[in-house]
């Protein structure tokens, strides 16, 4: 069967150059007689794929010295709760609130201290990003939170927060490796590699070292303190082990095809086809105010639910798959990462016309 063209959110589409090398290597690494899947975690030939893993998205992202690198687990999930078991040394922390995924972290860091939401966009359904330039932020706050680019809803932060002096924290997950990034104007970044980079399972952590400290709150496990996995080299315990190898053939991927500028051009092109359609359409109808739009995520509606229904199993039968909006949402939603193909936009773009002649 012919692999089909799939929008999923996550877990998402890889690069098909990057799933080939892992058929090939499957059975046996590199000589090793063994495949990733069975190596141990302590042995020289693993860390050499950790080591390089590591030193590929320094290099793709030009992360400083002063940040730790950390492969995680957990999920971002997780991370809604370490984060403020980390970095909220004064029990405060403010939240920036522009769709369920940063909802959901600030009221999971309500349970280790005040977290305030300084902003918000729920009022028009998490259709745009507010103005963060003056926010009200607090005082003695430890940090800033952000959901960077929002999956469900379909808006990007082009600008990044006025944090006033604080850490900024984000959750990069749907727009991780999708263009380049300044890392020192963050104090953490993190997100899941299931949507741009790599298969569930692992989660990347880019922490500024002033931040990573013995000074947790009380009764922070083990496995949640930043500092656990940075003295170890995120190999305290036994990591995603082959989740962190896909991750690291998807980085060299990257730095073959240009890097993070080269990926950023082919996205916006993506998008461009995508979103000039919308805007063109008497059916289809985008739903971001367009200056906040993502690159990664487009969610778009025709106005009538049984419609939209139609469309996504006339899609599916077509070969796009997985274009059903988030559950919350209705309507339609493509996420087109990294590794989705230009032309697999151009041939979506084509079916969406035919469809509206049709009808």
């Amino acid at each position: 069967m012919a692999r089909v063209y799939n929008f999923s959110a996550g877990p998402a589409v890889l690069p098909e150059e990057v799933l080939k090398q892992a058929a090939n290597e499957m059975l046996d690494y590199r000589g090793s007689g063994m495949s990733v899947m069975e190596m141990s975690h302590r042995s020289k030939i693993y860390q050499q794929i950790l080591n390089t893993a590591e030193a590929d998205i320094r290099e793709l992202m030009n992360i400083p010295d002063n940040y730790k690198v950390l492969f995680l687990q957990g999920g971002a999930y997780q991370q809604f709760a370490a984060v403020p078991m980390n970095l909220m040394k004064n029990r405060v922390a403010d939240y920036v609130i522009t769709g369920q995924w940063a909802k959901k972290a600030w009221l999971e860091a309500q349970i280790y201290g005040t977290a305030n939401a300084v902003a918000s966009s729920a009022d028009k359904g998490f259709s745009y990003i507010p103005d963060c330039s003056d926010l009200p932020i607090s005082e003695n706050a430890d940090y800033v939170y952000i959901c960077e680019n929002n999956t469900i809803y379909g808006t990007k932060f082009h600008t990044l927060p006025n944090t006033k002096g604080k850490p900024l924290v984000a959750d990069v997950s749907s727009c991780f490796l999708s263009e380049p990034v300044d890392v020192t104007k963050y104090g953490m970044l993190y997100g899941g590699v299931q949507k741009n980079i790599g298969p569930a399972g692992v989660v990347i952590a880019i922490i500024r070292e002033d931040l990573i400290t013995e000074d947790v709150l009380p009764g922070t496990p083990t496995m949640l303190r930043y500092k656990t996995h940075a003295d170890a080299g995120s190999l305290f315990n036994t990591p995603p082990a082959y989740g962190i190898y896909i991750c690291g053939l998807v980085f060299q991927w990257l730095k073959s095809i240009g890097g993070l500028k080269a990926i950023q051009a082919r996205n916006q092109e993506k998008a461009a086809i995508l979103y000039d359609f919308l805007d063109s359409s008497d059916m289809f109808k985008g739903t971001v105010v367009k200056q906040d739009r993502s690159l990664m995520n487009v969610p778009f509606v025709t106005g009538n639910g049984d419609l939209d229904a139609e469309f996504v199993k006339a899609a599916e039968a077509a070969g796009f798959v997985n274009l059903k909006g988030h559950r919350t949402v209705g309507g339609m939603r493509a996420s087109i990462y990294n590794a989705m193909p230009i032309e697999g936009v151009e041939k979506l773009v084509a079916f969406m016309k035919d469809f509206e002649r049709r009808k």
